[in-house]
């Protein structure tokens, strides 16, 4: 199989699929296709990972800091990838972490001054290539596209409501 093929899921389509496989399948091969591209273009660019700039992504929303079960839980990862996570940042000078005064055993992460202007870089740039890759769409078939997926994510039962 093709690297292509391995991370084109819509191959596996075929005209006698239900039209609700085959567009599962075309949303997801169209957002791994996007996903693979940010990722090479973090990695090229700013020597970074996908999920150090997501952490770092959540510490910028919450210049206050957040907890390391806040972060595993806001990240859907476990608490020991965190922590990898954090120590490579923390290493590198784009994150801190504080002891909480309520409980020593928890930590605070935030970004320190470096983080912030770093994470301020790439977000710039992840910005206009999320731009770029969306480009083939003319911004009123997003728009339509967007409140399309919107209906669709309503429709769609959470864990928490599949739970219950």
């Amino acid at each position: 199989m093709s690297a292509r093929q391995d991370t084109d899921m819509e191959v596996r389509a075929h005209a006698d699929h239900h039209a609700s496989l085959r567009l599962w399948l075309r949303l997801l091969s169209a957002t791994t296709r996007i996903e693979d591209t940010i990722r090479q273009r973090l990695r090229e660019q700013f020597d970074i990972t996908l999920p150090r700039f997501d952490l770092m992504a959540q510490l910028e929303r919450e210049p206050q800091g957040l907890s390391m079960s806040e972060l595993s839980r806001r990240m859907m990862v476990t608490g020991g990838n965190v922590t990898s996570i954090v120590d490579q940042l923390e290493k590198e000078q784009l994150v801190q972490r504080q002891m909480q005064a309520t409980d020593r055993r928890s930590f605070t992460v935030s970004l320190t001054e470096a983080g912030c202007k770093a994470f301020a870089a790439m977000a710039q740039a992840h910005e206009g290539w999320v731009v770029e890759l969306l480009s083939p769409l003319a911004e009123r078939e997003q728009t339509q596209l967007h409140q399309l997926l919107g209906t669709l994510k309503s429709g769609t039962p959470t864990k928490q409501e599949e739970k219950t």
